[in-house]
């Protein structure tokens, strides 16, 4: 099996720059860190989505001592709040009169039911799933150790984050059904490109 050139976060429901550099990752594997300390604020534990008043970011609550030095295979997610009916929600109202979330629906509505112990263990599942469902044949892997960013490898740990725009690929508009009201959104989560272009979304990455 080939090696990738390219490390990434466990990302939920990942930007769609993300997804195009797992897809232009050299070789059959995408490799995923999976000894970092969970970094706070990050898409490692939101997505943001195109909702009917703008864009909407979905946040995962993680246990309370999910601290900087908690490493990331370890941190669980905290059900005192309903989080999974708040997401599974927002997307319905978000992506309802798009043209393939019904064609998606059933694959998503099992992780919002299903109460995973570990972040990490939802996010690769997820992460596979949407592989999957776009038709990228490569497979997660993982780092059996915190990985040094001195492996002549690219490291996109940080490089893809909330507070800071990626831009290292100029990306096409596309239909967003909320346009004509709040104008394009780049960058979304790629679920935003998935159910408004379908079968095209590969296509567009």
């Amino acid at each position: 099996m080939e090696k990738t050139d390219k490390l990434f976060p466990c990302f939920y429901l990942a930007p769609i720059a993300a997804v195009s550099e797992m897809l232009s990752a050299d070789g059959d594997e995408i490799l995923v860190e999976k000894f970092e300390h969970f970094p706070k604020q990050t898409y490692r534990n939101r997505a943001s989505i195109y909702s009917p008043n703008g864009k909407l970011d979905l946040i995962i609550p993680v246990r309370k001592g999910a601290k900087v030095h908690t490493v990331m295979k370890d941190v669980r997610i905290s059900y005192e709040s309903d989080w999974q009916r708040l997401h599974w929600m927002s997307l319905q109202t978000s992506y309802r009169r798009s043209a393939y979330f019904e064609f998606y629906e059933d694959d998503f509505a099992p992780f919002y039911e299903k109460k995973y112990e570990f972040l990490f263990d939802f996010n690769t599942d997820l992460t596979s799933m949407l592989l999957r469902l776009l038709k990228i044949r490569k497979a997660l892997t993982f780092t059996t150790s915190y990985l040094d960013n001195d492996a002549g490898i690219q490291d996109f740990r940080n490089r893809i984050h909330p507070k800071q725009t990626y831009q290292a690929k100029e990306f096409k508009p596309y239909f967003q059904v909320f346009e004509p009201k709040h104008g394009f959104l780049p960058n979304l989560s790629i679920v935003d490109l998935l159910f408004n272009q379908g079968p095209n979304s590969l296509n567009f990455l």
